[in-house]
């Protein structure tokens, strides 16, 4: 069942069901919801981008947009997605930003039937308990570390939008402090404050951001880490396993 998210906004429900199936490499443009939404591809990868950051929710993850936040999506591979628009007192704890966070089997379920259920469910029967159920597992899911924060600093969000189109793993904090004129302890103090992660940190997520749409798209490991300036598919492996628990191999397509 297909639903278009602007349809529902004002139904007199917490949490209302939506899905899709889109065409690869398929864009929405930015836009943003009264409510928050909690979008999860039930196929593919989606890539989200705000004015703050980007994020990828790759199989088992799922992003939370908080309500108001303006956010462009792109469908990385065919994507069919399950997710819910949900107004802020139905998932408190997830609050005013951007986050990925994991799909449990449960709430993949609980997802795929929430796109089933009718938009004005009854507020009394066992549509009503599957929703409320859906809104506590996303309240509870753990957070993943997958976000590239953009600073608002202009110079400094000049070059993470630069690096993001091209990332490389070897870039250094001595490399970007001397190219925006800084020395080095006003740069990690700078970097710090503006996007809340150390440098090494960033460039950890911004390459992570980049690899998992063309693991998604079933692209070889070797290929990805030489391109993303790893010495080979080893150290790449090692980062993705410790950042992720996992194998590279287990987002291949």
């Amino acid at each position: 069942m297909h639903r278009h998210a602007d349809d529902y906004e004002h139904v007199p429900r917490p949490v209302v069901g939506i899905g899709g199936d889109y065409p690869a490499s398929f864009e929405l443009a930015e836009h943003s919801h009264r409510r928050g939404q909690f979008l999860y591809a039930a196929r593919g990868v989606v890539a989200v981008s705000t004015p703050e950051g980007a994020w990828v929710a790759p199989p088992e993850r799922g992003v939370w947009i908080p309500a108001g936040t303006p956010h462009a999506v792109r469908m990385v591979g065919a994507v069919t997605t399950r997710s819910v628009l949900v107004e802020p007192a139905a998932c408190p704890t997830l609050g005013r930003h951007c986050r990925v966070v994991s799909v449990s089997p449960l709430l993949r379920q609980l997802l795929v039937a929430a796109a089933e259920i009718p938009a004005e469910y009854d507020e009394t029967g066992r549509d009503a308990l599957v929703m409320r159920l859906l809104a506590t597992e996303i309240d509870r899911a753990p957070v993943i570390p997958l976000a590239v924060p953009f600073p608002r600093h202009a110079a400094l969000a000049g070059r993470c939008h630069a690096f993001l189109e091209r990332p490389r793993a070897t870039a250094t904090i001595d490399q970007w402090a001397d190219a925006l004129a800084m020395n080095r302890r006003r740069f990690t103090r700078l970097f710090r404050r503006e996007t809340g992660m150390s440098f090494a940190e960033w460039r950890r997520q911004a390459c992570l951001s980049v690899a998992l749409p063309r693991l998604a798209a079933g692209e070889p490991v070797t290929a990805i880490a030489l391109d993303l300036g790893y010495d080979g598919p080893a150290s790449f492996s090692t980062m993705f396993r410790r950042v992720l628990g996992v194998p590279p191999s287990r987002y291949r397509n």
